[in-house]
């Protein structure tokens, strides 16, 4: 029994009594059924590892589900970051069976939504969440309708882009996006490491397979399907660096999850084209750093090697400090090794005739002579000779 209300004035005193359970408390006992009894189901139908794998897997095997873009995507970040996406993960867990998402606005007001996130597998009792934070505005060319807007900046262009409050469509499908990746990231913690790489090697494999066995089908594909986003050929053709039906079945593959990571708002095709600028940066300064040691054309030649295996934007770079190094080598005359000559040793002659003691030693001696030191020392030899001859 409780008091809910008492009413008292000059003649009386009126109270209102009543049994009642509030609302509060009805929802509460309603979230501790709810949750007991999804823990209970989870103790009495255990999952078996083995099935969720083979289960996992077959469905990565399907071709419309490995050639879905938001299955595996690829975002232009650095050397490019490759992941599996929320079409996996949603598969995943549906498998897995007794796991719990739940998504709850903890948070409101003019300018954001917060909503916590959170992902339980319901076997192990462990749970992963993630508070995912919502604006409510966007960025537009131009201001609101009535010509108001939050901010405006300058783009990398020099043109204003404007920050307005979102519409309803906007803030469903920006709310949509975050949500699922929060789903995507969370779920990814529960999935087992060894059945992701798995799957992701089938559907890679299956990708392949496609657009080698028939790459001119798979390239128009691939190119109606970014014409969809607004990119065009030519500028498919500029991130490649050639003509489309030049594509291997690699870059086929690539492109496919490029286009996986626009569509799920990972990336955006300005940031792609932004990254392929970037990217090389770091091999083209290793690549000048060893033109500048380099000393010999066999190594100079290794390098332009790796010069021609940058993209197009980054060598144009290389290649000139490439030629001016090779032409600064062909300018230089080679080094000859220097080499000492031996002096020949001198032999004092004179000395030599006056230590003859008689006409043969001195005959002996004049047969050891060249004819210029037989002239230059002529004088020492005659006057030995006469010496010699009057001592006899």
């Amino acid at each position: 029994m409780n008091i809910l209300s008492t009413q008292q004035d000059f003649s009386s005193v009126n109270q209102t009594l009543s049994v009642v359970e509030t609302a509060s408390s009805a929802i509460a006992s309603q979230a501790k059924a709810m949750i007991e009894s999804r823990y209970i189901m989870a103790m009495r139908n255990p999952r078996n590892w083995d099935q969720v794998r083979q289960d996992i897997l077959k469905e990565c095997r399907r071709p419309s589900f490995a050639h879905n873009p938001s299955t595996y995507y690829n975002k232009p970040i650095g050397k490019g970051v490759e992941g599996l996406g929320i079409r996996f993960t949603e598969v995943a867990l549906r498998c897995m069976k007794n796991v719990l998402i739940e998504t709850t606005m903890v948070f409101e007001d003019e300018t954001k939504e917060v909503h916590r996130v959170s992902v339980t597998d319901l076997e192990s009792n462990v749970t992963y969440p993630l508070d995912v934070r919502v604006s409510k505005t966007v960025e537009r060319s131009k201001p609101s309708s009535d010509g108001s807007y939050i901010s405006v900046r300058k783009n990398s262009y020099g043109k204003d882009v404007f920050t307005v409050l979102g519409s309803d469509d906007d803030l469903l499908n920006k709310r949509g996006a975050l949500i699922s990746k929060a789903i995507r990231t969370l779920g990814g913690r529960i999935i087992p490491g060894d059945i992701q790489d798995e799957a992701t090697d089938i559907i890679k494999k299956i990708r392949l397979d496609s657009a080698a066995k028939d790459p001119d089908s798979e390239r128009k594909k691939i190119v109606d399907a970014f014409a969809s986003l607004g990119v065009k050929a030519s500028d498919i053709v500029n991130y490649l660096g050639h003509p489309i039906d030049q594509c291997s079945p690699s870059e086929i593959v690539d492109l496919r999850g490029i286009f996986g990571a626009i569509k799920d708002g990972e990336s955006s095709w300005k940031s792609v084209m932004e990254n392929k600028q970037g990217e090389g940066y770091e091999d083209v300064a290793e690549i000048i750093e060893n033109i500048r040691l380099a000393s010999t054309k066999e190594e100079m030649d290794n390098l332009l090697n790796d010069i021609n295996k940058l993209p197009e934007l980054n060598q144009k770079t290389a290649k000139n400090a490439w030629t001016k190094k090779a032409n600064s080598l062909k300018a230089k005359k080679p080094e000859q090794p220097e080499t000492t000559v031996e002096k020949p040793k001198t032999i004092d002659w004179a000395a030599k005739i006056k230590e003859c003691i008689n006409t043969d030693a001195l005959n002996s001696l004049m047969s050891g002579m060249s004819e210029t030191e037989l002239m230059e020392f002529s004088d020492h030899i005659d006057q030995k000779f006469d010496m010699l001859r009057g001592s006899e």
